[in-house]
């Protein structure tokens, strides 16, 4: 009977699976919605079959086959160890290995070799690797940790345009326009933090790169302050391997850059592949050998 493999990257805003032969090789994709298993478990799940099943579909194959594939998932929020024997059980895999998808975007963007990602989207998480050590700096979700992230650029914009609007801090372009967006009414803007999750501050975050290469004062201050953290935590992962390889991933990877300290700046490298390559790898690794047992 033949073999498959599936890869998983779920995240806060899509999950996305590939599935590949025994030997690998990647056969076709499919796409479904949110799948962070902290968050919203129950949704992750139905997300991530959803996910599997257009994979196959995509790759002319049955979808039942999903029950019988093999799989490797990287997925937001799999930090808490409840939620993933939760997960776990209830997944329709005949095997299946549970890890972040911060570490598959680490295995396809620097495959087997040392190096560090830094991964700055709506939330941020440093890993790096070092002979067999893997080690993770930050990702402790919005409510307390992902600085440098994009949910936290755009509530510190936010912040900043309150400040302005009851003038304890001068306004600006970015803060005025930011203003404009909740018809000028701060309770409005208010009433939109209460009920906002990271996604949704995210959402601003552009418009702190947009005004700070506009010349924004206040735009630049946040992105000099942001720009900071995410440098701590490059100094912490570029001790942990030597100063080896570094790759920046995820929404904000390419406006980053500009922002950083040299010293980080010059150890950048292009990543090899994306995250689905890496779960795929990595799915081989883990079941390649009981599966060429079972043949």
């Amino acid at each position: 009977m033949r073999e498959f493999l599936i890869g998983i990257d779920g995240g806060g805003t899509s999950c996305r699976a590939a599935v590949a032969d025994a030997e690998g090789r990647i056969l076709g994709y499919g796409k479904s919605g949110a799948a962070n298993i902290m968050t919203a478990p129950d949704t992750a799940l139905a997300n991530i079959e959803k996910a599997a099943r257009a994979a196959f579909l995509n790759a002319g194959l049955s979808e039942d086959l999903v029950n019988s594939a093999r799989a490797y998932l990287g997925l937001a929020g799999n930090n808490v160890e409840d939620t993933v024997a939760y997960i776990s059980a209830r997944l329709p895999f005949a095997e299946s290995t549970i890890e972040s998808d911060g570490f598959i975007a680490l295995q396809g963007a620097l495959g087997d070799g040392d190096g560090a990602v830094a991964i700055l989207g709506t939330g941020s998480i440093f890993i790096a690797r070092c002979d067999t050590s893997v080690h993770y700096i930050g990702g402790w979700g919005y409510h307390i940790g992902d600085l440098g992230s994009g949910a936290r650029l755009g509530q510190m914009a936010l912040v900043e345009s309150l400040l302005a609007y009851d003038l304890i801090s001068p306004p600006s372009p970015m803060t005025t326009a930011l203003l404009g967006e909740f018809n000028n009414e701060p309770p409005k803007m208010v009433g939109f933090s209460q009920r906002a999750k990271p996604g949704d501050f995210g959402r601003y975050a552009p418009y702190v790169f947009d005004y700070a290469s506009q010349g924004d004062q206040t735009a630049n201050r946040i992105l000099t302050l942001s720009a900071g953290w995410v440098d701590a935590a490059l100094d912490r992962v570029s001790d942990l391997t030597n100063g080896g390889r570094l790759c920046l991933l995820g929404g904000l990877a390419t406006l980053y850059p500009p922002y950083l300290a040299e010293r980080h700046r010059e150890r950048l490298v292009v990543p090899a592949a994306d995250a689905l390559t890496g779960a795929i790898a990595l799915a081989k690794s883990t079941y390649g050998s009981s599966m060429e047992r079972s043949r």
